[in-house]
């Protein structure tokens, strides 16, 4: 079966075919580097490092381009709250952003660009926008004048006044229409700025990716790669300057116990937390869980229901241990490598990696055991599990879980939620308090309670 792909533009599941045989070019939009990575952002990140490898299964060259935006007015905000350069904070958070998705086994692109070096690519794109006349300058601004891109609005299927009354707007008098976007903006001295032919500036944010993905990839890429929320107006816009892929491939959002990732909720979780309560391979498992175009609730139920899916196809490699692995695994990954065909099914590419897992238990045959041994480890290759030595698997688990007597947890929570059924509140928040002290946060649902282990 070949590879099947659901793209956003039409919105429905098509065969994958690149524009030149053998030859794939991917571009995925990247962080802008002013805080530390949460685990909305991770999801991308690591389902598109599981389409790159499947890619690479299948094509002899697979060019993944994935950028880094170090030039933005959040990043101004942070290095003014922090007193510090600008160039120190992108390269703290530049450098966190590679430890967390290291942690997450996500492979490194191809190419890594930065905005800050393709500052003439930019202007060069900008330059031409104008002379098509799809672009104005106005007040030390240049703008995109979106009535002059007769199919805006085509990838998000919204009409433009749907759009505007949808989107925050920049109002300003220079515009020609509200809808029009920003190419490029005046800096003051404190700001980074460019000279350019409209005045010392910085670019918008739309116009850098689509400069960025000309350069290295070309005027049409195959697969143009980000989460849901960048639809519009992101790749909307990016599509206005004239950006070209066949194929549009969205994620779907991360929700945290049934709700929305906000900083006034509190439930914005940072990898690097999480890394304290699970491995890394872990959270990989548990943001492949879902469909990566349905949307994902991370809870701490389903990261410790990750590990411990882990802990089984672990204990599956660590009985073959001594098994050679002779035999062609060919035969046994056909149904694995079906379902990552069908629109990267990790759900169902899970499944059969326990089915395999269950077949190796049950199997007497050296030979056969062997293939299975080796399935297991080529099909985790793909998705970016099963690579550790099962040793090293349980060693790290082990020093995550140590002091926390799980049957412990779950006894104090049966003994709270039975307090608090007959309403003693008391009991119930001392219960809470214990828990707590055990380095144990809860985390009540509408029909459970959650718990997970933070730092103490």
């Amino acid at each position: 079966m070949p590879l099947h792909l659901t793209n956003s533009f039409g919105g429905s599941k098509e065969p994958f075919r690149p524009q030149v045989p053998n030859e794939v070019r991917m571009y995925v939009c990247g962080p802008t580097v002013y805080n530390y990575a949460h685990i909305g952002n991770a999801r991308p990140a690591v389902v598109f490092d599981v389409l790159a490898r499947v890619l690479r299964r299948q094509f002899a060259t697979v060019t993944y381009v994935r950028n880094l935006t170090d030039v933005d007015d959040k990043i101004n905000a942070a290095a003014l709250a922090e007193r510090l350069p600008i160039g120190m904070i992108t390269e703290r958070y530049t450098r966190t952003y590679h430890a967390d998705m290291a942690a997450l086994n996500v492979c490194p692109p191809t190419i890594e660009p930065k905005v800050t070096d393709h500052i003439p690519d930019i202007i060069a794109l900008i330059g031409r926008l104008i002379g098509q006349g799809n672009a104005y300058a106005a007040e030390a601004h240049v703008l995109f004048h979106v009535p002059s891109f007769k199919d805006y609005g085509a990838l998000s299927r919204r009409n433009l006044e749907d759009m505007i009354a949808g989107a925050r707007v920049e109002v300003a008098p220079f515009k020609k229409h509200p809808a029009d976007f920003v190419l490029w903006k005046p800096s003051t001295l404190d700001q980074p700025g460019w000279e350019s032919p409209w005045g010392r500036g910085r670019p918008g944010w739309h116009i850098e990716c689509s400069a960025m993905i000309e350069r290295h990839l070309g005027p049409s890429i195959d697969i143009h790669g980000g989460g849901q929320d960048l639809i519009f107006p992101h790749h909307e816009n990016e599509i206005a300057q004239g950006t070209r892929a066949r194929y549009w491939i969205h994620n779907g959002f991360v929700t945290v116990d049934g709700r929305k990732m906000s900083k006034s909720l509190g439930n914005v979780l940072l990898v690097r937390d999480l890394l304290t309560e699970a491995p890394g391979e872990a959270m990989r498992f548990a943001l492949l869980a879902a469909h990566y175009r349905q949307p994902l609730d991370w809870t701490g139920q389903g990261l410790r229901q990750a590990s411990r899916s882990l802990d089984r196809l672990y204990t599956a490699l660590r009985d073959l241990s001594g098994v050679p692995e002779g035999q062609d695994p060919t035969p046994y990954l056909m149904t694995f490598h079906a379902a990552l065909d069908d629109d990267l099914n990790t759900p169902a590419a899970f499944a059969e990696l326990f089915r395999l897992a269950r077949m190796a238990h049950h199997e007497t045959s050296p030979l056969i055991r062997g293939a299975l041994k080796a399935a297991l480890v080529q099909a985790g290759g793909l998705l970016g599990i099963l690579q550790e030595k099962p040793e090293n698997w349980f060693q790290t688990t082990s020093f995550q879980r140590a002091g926390v007597d799980e049957s412990l947890v779950e006894a104090l929570i049966a003994e709270r939620n039975e307090a608090r059924a007959i309403r003693d509140f008391a009991r119930a928040d001392r219960v809470r308090q214990q828990l707590r002290e055990l380095d144990i946060v809860l985390e009540d649902r509408s029909d459970r309670t959650d718990w997970r282990r933070v730092a103490s």
